[in-house]
């Protein structure tokens, strides 16, 4: 006798998916992605919940071979000290600019808010800790990817150093240009997602973020900060104004 299989239609499937995002979120506003009021931040928060809910958290993205690495154009900011660069800093670019011309020696990461220990990490504090090496797909949210070879410290050994609370449930970074973004502490914790130092055996490049990059391989490239200056843990989600993506019209949350 043959076994019956029952199958879930899509629309009943899509519709149930909906209705567990909002139960899930009721009570928790001001610790997930708020929606604002528009149907289209309600279907970035229905796919963020979907994937937290039937994905694997610790998952891998695909690693490359070296012979696998193609050229990566450095789009979107080029350098922060450049006045006539739209997301020019007033105050933080002048800064880079003189980290700049002492090959960033002086360049303190800045990791503090919801940690035991709130601390400052030089680029050798950085490199003392242990590395990773990863070639991974840059994937462009406008129509170009690259495939490079990327080293850094995993952020997981960066937070493990200042000891995060049991609170914080999100990451943010800022950057030394007028940009800022913020991850929430499962994609902070996986094994992939790197302080670039390096890229494709060398320094990181000016153009893809010197000194010091984000590298989330398990989202869309946007959100891989540049300039990486300031980390700060948080407790609750904060969509960083109007420097972050949700008020400038791009998803916070772009998983892949």
């Amino acid at each position: 006798m043959k076994k019956k299989h029952h199958s879930i239609p899509r629309r009943a499937f899509l519709g149930g998916l909906a209705s567990s995002a909002a139960v899930t979120l009721s009570g928790c506003a001001e610790t997930e992605p708020p929606t604002y009021g528009s149907l289209l931040r309600f279907g970035d928060l229905v796919t963020y919940k979907a994937h937290r809910l039937l994905l694997p958290d610790m998952s891998l993205a695909r690693e490359y071979e070296l012979s696998d690495i193609s050229p990566a154009p450095a789009i979107g900011t080029t350098n922060p000290a450049d006045a006539d660069w739209g997301f020019f800093d007033p105050e933080q670019g002048p800064i880079h600019e003189r980290l700049q011309r002492n090959g960033f020696a002086d360049f303190r990461l800045i990791v503090e808010g919801s940690v035991a220990r709130p601390g400052l990490f030089s680029l050798a504090d950085l490199k003392r800790m242990p590395s990773r090496t990863q070639i991974t797909r840059h994937t462009c949210e406008e129509g170009w990817s690259a495939i490079a070879q990327w080293t850094g410290v995993p952020l997981q050994s960066v937070l493990d150093a200042v000891g995060i609370l049991p609170s914080a449930r999100y990451v943010l970074f800022e950057a030394f240009d007028l940009w800022a973004d913020g991850i929430d502490m499962i994609d902070a914790l996986h094994p992939q997602t790197i302080l670039a130092y390096g890229m494709n055996g060398k320094d990181l490049p000016l153009g893809h973020g010197a000194p010091l990059r984000l590298r989330v391989e398990k989202q869309l490239g946007y959100k891989s900060t540049k300039f990486v200056r300031r980390i700060v843990v948080t407790d609750r989600f904060d969509d960083n104004g109007p420097l972050g993506h949700i008020q400038n019209g791009w998803a916070w949350y772009t998983g892949i």
